[in-house]
């Protein structure tokens, strides 16, 4: 094994125990991410957070009481040779054994005339829900975390016109058996940015042309517009994770239960 991978394996449950190990562990329990049998595919993009969830998962296989079997996945949407030679490279340091397969997804979006981040996530979606199936997987792991979900939020109420969150776990409507999970759904984005730079991971951003030329899309401009709120309300991050915790049905106009089902208007149960 690489001295990379035992240091950061000794970095996890000691310096960052309490900031990013306790969150992850904190999360699988609590929204019961994994269960026995699992066949868990911890999905790799090649930036900083899958990279810390892939190893977080591979100590978590190695130590914890549930049996549950891990698998790494990890996909090429087009990438250049030096990307993806930056990701088989870091993973190798790591100790992931990585499975890549190969997909066409940034050709597909070259000529977009929107932000094309939307339509990019859901092909990455399908496609490692398909690749993990094949596999033998029951669940694709990603690495979203605590501030991907408060900028989730905001993102689906200022632009998508509808309250909803990036949810802890989800159950594909389209790969019958499959879940998605997020286990590193209540770890800051700032101590992953922290532990990737303490150990100098050469890791990805964004490989995607259109959202560079952007700078960064809709979700940068979320994340200075919450940075911006924190100079007057320091606990701004924090209100917005627990509004999606604590929604007061008898204090909004409408809802609906899924995605595709009808709303209920407020006025339907006022009498």
């Amino acid at each position: 094994m690489d001295n990379l991978a035992q240091l950061v394996e000794h970095g996890i449950t000691t310096t960052y125990r309490k900031t990013i190990w306790r969150y992850f562990v904190c999360a699988v329990k609590e929204y019961r991410l994994i269960a026995p049998g699992d066949h868990i595919a911890a999905c790799v993009s090649g930036g900083k957070d899958s990279f810390l969830l892939a190893k977080c998962l591979q100590l978590l296989y190695r130590y914890s009481k549930i049996p549950f079997e891990l698998s790494f996945l990890a996909m090429d949407p087009g990438f250049t040779h030096d990307k993806r030679s930056t990701m088989e490279e870091t993973a190798r340091r790591l100790g992931i054994p990585l499975t890549i397969f190969e997909t066409d997804i940034f050709a597909s979006i070259e000529d977009a005339k929107n932000s094309p981040c939307h339509v990019c996530a859901a092909m990455r979606r399908g496609h490692l829900y398909k690749q993990a199936q094949l596999m033998g997987c029951n669940k694709i792991a990603l690495g979203h975390h605590y501030d991907d979900v408060i900028e989730t939020t905001l993102l689906s109420v200022l632009y998508g016109g509808e309250f909803k969150t990036m949810m802890p776990k989800l159950r594909s409507r389209n790969y019958e058996g499959m879940e998605l999970i997020r286990p590193l759904f209540l770890v800051r984005e700032h101590e992953v940015t922290a532990f990737a730079a303490r150990y100098q991971l050469p890791v990805m951003t964004c490989a995607c042309r259109v959202t560079r030329q952007e700078d960064g899309g809709k979700r940068s401009e979320v994340k200075r517009l919450i940075q911006e709120m924190k100079r007057t309300n320091p606990n701004v991050e924090g209100c917005i994770f627990s509004s999606a915790e604590k929604v007061n049905l008898g204090a909004v106009l409408g809802w609906r239960v899924r995605d595709e089902g009808p709303f209920t208007s407020f006025l339907d149960i006022y009498e």
